[in-house]
């Protein structure tokens, strides 16, 4: 009998031993599942409170108008410059590169902080035209030919011309987060080393991977004079392809 217990609790044991052995396997491979960063990343730069403040000031310089910071972000909401960032790995815990703003993005961005930025112009121009008496129509219509007769273009393309610049250039942000290059992830730390042809050659960066998100932090000890902590966290996205099926 006492064989026969002896011998189930070696039983016991060793299967306890097996359980824990693969469990232990199971979390460490998805643990390094979860520290994988390959794929095709896409995160979106927000530019509504630049571009909002930025219109907000011109704008108070109509006389008798008045518009605050949080009226204009009324008319300006979501917008968003796509940055594209791929991920591919050549060794554990290394690999290439390379990252690049979609101009697409950002003339999308721009056209719609304009069409925006218009909005509020004739608006507060229909406000104008009621302080000063004008008994004409003052629907959105009517006061759009008004500005075409004045100017002789629309509204929108009168302040892309004249009006302030609502986003930062594109060759500015281009200058920030386009490159190719190396990296090395690590310990939470995604440290990306630039090709020639920027100022900044080394960028350093804090990383957190849950499931489909990358989300970025830059490192305060190794930020760069100059550089935008503004943007920071990046939230990035993982891009799904789409296999021979046509299935995600």
């Amino acid at each position: 009998m006492r064989k026969i217990i002896k011998n189930v609790i070696l039983i016991l044991l060793f299967l306890t031993l097996s359980v824990s052995t693969a469990y232990l396997a199971y979390l460490q491979f998805f643990s390094s599942a979860g520290e994988e960063l390959s794929g095709e990343w896409t995160a979106e730069l927000d530019m509504t409170k630049q571009a909002a403040a930025t219109a907000a000031l011109w704008l108070r310089d109509i006389e008798a108008v008045s518009v605050s910071f949080e009226d204009m972000e009324n008319y300006m909401q979501d917008l968003t410059v796509q940055v594209n960032l791929i991920l591919e790995p050549t060794a554990e815990k290394e690999g290439a590169f390379y990252c690049h703003v979609q101009p697409e993005s950002y003339d999308a961005c721009r056209q719609t902080a304009y069409e925006a930025f218009a909005a509020a112009f004739r608006d507060l121009l229909t406000q104008r035209l009621r302080m000063a008496g004008y008994t004409g129509s003052t629907e959105k219509e009517a006061v759009e030919s008004l500005v075409t007769e004045t100017f002789g273009m629309s509204t929108t393309s009168y302040l892309m011309s004249y009006g302030p610049e609502l986003l930062p250039a594109l060759e500015d942000l281009q200058i920030q987060y386009d490159g190719r290059g190396s990296y090395t992830a690590a310990d939470g730390i995604l440290t990306r080393w630039f090709d020639g042809g920027r100022p900044v050659a080394t960028s350093v960066e804090h990383y957190i991977r849950e499931e489909s998100r990358l989300i970025l932090s830059e490192d305060a000890d190794t930020a760069s004079p100059g550089s935008s902590l503004d943007w920071y966290p990046m939230i990035y996205i993982l891009r799904q392809t789409q296999n021979a099926d046509g299935q995600r």
